[in-house]
């Protein structure tokens, strides 16, 4: 007989993972979850937006442990060496979960919807997917032409059995979030219903962006 499919899944079984581990390269080097943004660090919006929607929430960090430690959560930084990417992050992730699901957002995404947890855990259960996967508008390159929808990897709902092929993935020299989760049965998840806020994915990638989403 096939294993009947979970009807839905609680938050309680839902790990929320910030990932906050990477360079800040294009902010100048600086650690981007600990600016400014509207009179708190950038990375404890969305601890707080992830807190309401899961059991438990961990961030991935490289440096600056501390000041991410302040924010009352557990830190862990990244297994792999050499700011590996975000997929060293969700190994990290993986490798420290307790729970059946572990949700990756990043820290650069203050605003990501109060509901983001629900709908990937959604539809997860309803195509029997290991992964579920946020696809949200991007602004067109051409004025006046629709907005896109495009995957956003780093929002992801994995299934935590997918631990060993992570493991697997990334020791064979894998980097590409893209070219693991093709690995798996993927679902892309749309965000552009009625109602959804068009900037509830835009990230702040540079000082400029970061100060523009706050006068927004």
């Amino acid at each position: 007989m096939t294993p009947k499919t979970q009807d839905s899944i609680s938050p309680s079984e839902i790990t929320g993972l910030l990932l906050a581990g990477g360079r800040g390269s294009r902010m100048g080097g600086i650690d981007k979850g600990l600016q400014n943004f509207n009179g708190s660090p950038l990375a404890m919006h969305a601890v707080l937006r992830l807190g309401m929607q899961v059991g438990e929430v961990m961030i991935n960090a490289n440096r600056n442990l501390a000041a991410y430690e302040s924010f009352g959560v557990p830190v862990w930084p990244d297994s792999l060496a050499d700011y590996a990417g975000p997929l060293a992050g969700f190994l990290t992730g993986l490798e420290r979960c307790e729970t059946p699901y572990l949700l990756t957002v990043p820290c650069d995404t203050p605003l990501f919807p109060l509901d983001l947890a629900s709908r990937l855990a959604e539809a997860l259960t309803a195509n029997d997917a290991e992964i579920a996967m946020v696809s949200a508008p991007e602004a067109a390159a051409e004025p006046g032409a629709a907005p896109v929808l495009r995957p956003q990897p780093v929002f992801c709902l994995l299934r935590t059995t997918l631990l060993e092929s992570l493991v697997n993935f990334t020791q064979s020299g894998g980097r590409k979030i893209d070219a693991w989760t093709a690995q798996h049965r993927t679902v892309l998840v749309p965000f552009d219903r009625p109602g959804d806020a068009p900037d509830a994915f835009f990230n702040a990638n540079t000082l400029a962006e970061l100060h523009a989403l706050e006068n927004r």
